[in-house]
């Protein structure tokens, strides 16, 4: 199928509305990449899908992502059967007297987990579920504070993964001299709105200034009610954490600070940081006999086996974006809006465009690969300072990556927090476009200015 133009919207409208009207999130992602290859080949549907699966699964990032995700299942679990958890949540329960402080808490634990958002996305909802619970806080505003201070914290820290990626960006375009592109990037951090928004959201969704809104109101009256409210794709999670042994405090601190550590060490390597977390925790656990060698390993196939859910939903999306990127839409939208750009308008309408492509397609370094050439040299062309076009750029896929319905910092804020993915982007959503209407509003100012 040559140049679809606006059809090429279909497969992630059909994602989107089988997601809102089914509140799963796997399905959906399916039935659009069938949708999709249906328009590109009749004849060939069932090949090109099985094809796409296999190339996605052959990929050396997608294969360090799902290495990376079920062995932090497998290191989660092991420190919530070792009653690390307990102790960790008992001591935060003395100083977090009231669900507002607790929520204080998450907040700035996520802010302090900065260096990458996979790691904040796993940890902090890992690390903070017993002292909400105790607050009797919602699973949904749990993932809602953790997703919030995933990607939207790690664009705004000029240590973290993202900046990385993206001042090398900045050096391959030209806009930075070669070992320039971090100074550039944080000369672009005043002009991130998006996140800044988004991250001082999440303080006044805590103290009430802004209330729960929508689903997320109906899940706050249920857990004030008493009622559970951590739910996975099949429903309601039963699974016996209880640790009867007694619950020693290092059982925490040693695996989550050697995570933090090692994956610091190794270049902000995440799957590096596991592994030897993973090791040093079997050592620890095995040398205190917290427990026998053989219950270890059963925890830990128990705590991969947990996160194949949120695999299938990365590969899902990950085959929607090689849909998208065959149907060209990223191309169609950046066409589209194109022609009515100027020097005022120019910042608003591609922070949406951006925003809107970086959603469909769930795809955040990629839209900066293809956007950055883009944007930049029609931005400057107009004369707008190159600082707010980056951060236009970078603000945008903040977003995609906070408010993506099948978005890795979603699926993985979600999974950490006990909550079906869908159950979760749709709680959060209102806030989500509360943050996205005032960062268009301001970047309309700033052009106006």
């Amino acid at each position: 199928m040559e140049n679809p133009g606006a059809l090429a919207l279909i497969p992630t409208l059909v994602v989107i509305v089988l997601a809102v009207l089914s509140r799963r999130a796997l399905e959906p992602l399916v039935g659009g990449v069938i949708v999709g290859y249906v328009m590109i080949s009749q004849d060939e549907v069932m090949q090109r899908t099985m094809a796409s699966a296999q190339t996605v699964l052959a990929d050396s990032t997608i294969v360090w992502i799902l290495l990376a995700v079920s062995l932090f299942g497998a290191l989660t679990h092991l420190v919530v059967h070792s009653g690390g958890a307990q102790a960790f949540s008992g001591v935060l329960i003395r100083f977090c007297r009231t669900r507002k402080s607790s929520l204080i808490a998450t907040w700035v634990l996520g802010l302090l987990i900065f260096i990458d958002d996979y790691l904040n996305a796993l940890t902090v909802g890992t690390s903070m579920k017993g002292v909400t619970d105790e607050h009797r806080v919602s699973r949904p505003m749990l993932a809602y504070i953790v997703d919030s201070t995933a990607a939207p914290i790690c664009v705004l820290v000029p240590l973290s993964t993202w900046a990385v990626y993206v001042s090398g960006l900045l050096e391959t375009n030209g806009v930075a001299e070669a070992g320039a592109g971090m100074a550039a990037y944080i000369s672009a951090i005043p002009y991130m709105i998006y996140p800044i928004v988004a991250v001082l959201l999440v303080p006044l969704v805590a103290i009430g200034l802004v209330p729960a809104l929508g689903p997320m109101k109906t899940a706050e009256a249920r857990a004030a009610a008493g009622e559970s409210t951590a739910t996975a794709a099949g429903g309601e999670l039963e699974i016996d954490f209880e640790y009867r042994g007694e619950p020693r405090l290092r059982n925490f601190l040693v695996p989550i600070v050697s995570l933090i550590f090692f994956t610091w060490w190794f270049d902000i390597d995440i799957l590096m940081g596991v592994t030897a977390a993973l090791l040093i925790t079997f050592v620890l656990y095995g040398l205190q006999g917290t427990l026998k060698v053989g219950q270890m390993f059963d925890f830990a196939m128990e705590g991969l086996k947990g996160m194949v859910p949120a695999i299938a939903i990365i590969v899902a999306s990950f085959m929607l974006k090689e849909v998208n990127d065959i149907l060209g839409l990223t191309d169609f939208v950046i066409e589209t809006v194109s022609p009515y750009l100027t020097a005022i308008l120019l910042p608003p309408v591609a922070f949406l465009a951006l925003s809107l492509i970086a959603f469909a397609t769930g795809s955040f370094w990629g839209m900066y690969a293809i956007a950055l050439p883009i944007i930049l040299p029609l931005g400057m062309a107009l004369g707008i300072d190159v600082s707010i076009l980056v951060g236009v750029v970078v603000s945008a896929g903040a977003f995609g990556s906070h408010a993506c319905f099948y978005g890795d910092s979603t699926v993985l804020s979600a999974s950490s927090s006990d909550v079906a993915t869908m159950d979760h982007a749709l709680t959060q959503l209102p806030y989500v476009l509360i943050a996205a209407g005032v960062s268009a509003l301001a970047y309309l100012a700033l052009g106006l200015a």
